[in-house]
């Protein structure tokens, strides 16, 4: 779709972001499945093992070739991250404080209607926000292994009518409840006993997400490589090299950028501002007024919907290059204050020791 709109160069373009989109967001899975393996062991073990493991298992699991194969995992693992994400949910309304609050005395609550941070702090929360709904892009490589590729609009709007509600309700409900000491992840924000409970209930979810991830990005790239040959279809040695050399590799590369940017948001906010804002706001747009280019002189209800489109280009533009700049500048403020220890710290990332 993207060369329909803007040649070889904007294909490529396209592919290239739609790859690092997904290897960070296996590298959020791996990061995440880390703090939950110290939370649950109190940091029995460095968590550079702990990330280890997640490369291995994650990686692993990815490598399984087909969607339909590995479907029973995508509702294992959504029915674990919802429950476990319902559990804190109901745990922050019990408590008399939040858990990471002073415990004594009196506190900021941090909880805003409307707030005003710094440019920075607000495009990474921006961009955090952002990110948790940008990954319909990796809707599309479904259709090809649909039985009826015709029902994708309708799984689609489902889909999305589910998740929105579901973030919508338990991000406002876990905010009111918890303001600016929300953890990160999220699970984390009431307390270390529910935290164990949570991680341990939703530990699946996050193998399942990250393995999604990685499934959905080597895959691309299978394609790409093979496109063409015979080695695409048959379980030929090239085959199956160049399939676990993909995941492994892509994996690889998730496993050393969630080590060198240890802070969940962060890592997050990072691909909602370089990857999925072009991918995500801006062509989505581009390929609309594609699609419709008469209604930019067509009646006054077209023409509007013509040009609200045609804003997402600066929008997404705009998101990417000051989101970009948000999410570096807070890094490393968050290395010279020492919120971010070194790269491959063993440091305990789940406050649980």
């Amino acid at each position: 779709m993207a060369r329909e709109v803007g040649g070889v160069v904007t294909k490529e373009v396209t592919g290239f972001l739609f790859i690092v989109a997904y290897v960070l967001c296996t590298g959020s899975g791996i990061l995440g499945v880390s703090i939950g393996l110290n939370a649950l062991s109190h940091h029995a073990a460095c968590t550079v093992w702990w990330s280890f493991l997640a490369y291995v298992v994650v990686a692993a699991c990815a490598s399984v070739r087909k969607f339909h194969q590995i479907g029973w995992l995508t509702w294992a693992g959504f029915i674990s991250i919802f429950i476990a994400v319902f559990i804190v949910v109901v745990a922050v309304t019990l408590r008399d404080r939040p858990a990471s609050a002073p415990q004594t005395g009196d506190f900021d609550f941090g909880y805003y209607a409307i707030a005003y941070p710094g440019f920075a702090a607000g495009m990474v929360a921006s961009c955090t926000n952002f990110v948790s709904s940008a990954g319909t892009s990796a809707f599309l490589p479904v259709i090809s292994e649909m039985r009826n590729p015709r029902d994708y609009r309708k799984s689609l709007f489902v889909c999305m009518a589910i998740v929105n509600a579901a973030y919508l309700s338990f991000s406002l409900v876990v905010y009111k409840w918890c303001g600016k000491w929300v953890a990160s992840p999220s699970l984390g924000s009431a307390g270390q006993t529910v935290k164990m409970v949570a991680y341990g209930v939703g530990l699946i979810g996050l193998v399942v997400s990250a393995c999604l991830y990685l499934h959905v990005a080597a895959k691309y790239c299978f394609v790409r490589i093979l496109r063409n040959t015979h080695h695409l279809q048959e379980n030929t040695l090239v085959h199956w090299a160049t399939w676990l050399g993909l995941t492994f590799g892509l994996a690889s590369v998730s496993f050393i950028l969630a080590e060198a940017i240890p802070v969940f948001n962060y890592l997050l906010a990072l691909t909602g501002s370089i990857c999925f804002a072009p991918i995500a706001i801006s062509l989505p747009g581009w390929l609309w007024m594609h699609d419709h280019k008469s209604w930019m002189r067509g009646s006054a209800l077209q023409q509007v919907a013509y040009w609200l489109h045609a804003s997402l280009i600066p929008l997404g533009i705009f998101i990417c290059v000051g989101g970009t700049y948000g999410v570096v500048q807070e890094i490393i403020d968050a290395y010279a204050t020492g919120l971010i220890g070194t790269a491959f710290s063993c440091a305990d990332n789940s406050n649980s020791s």
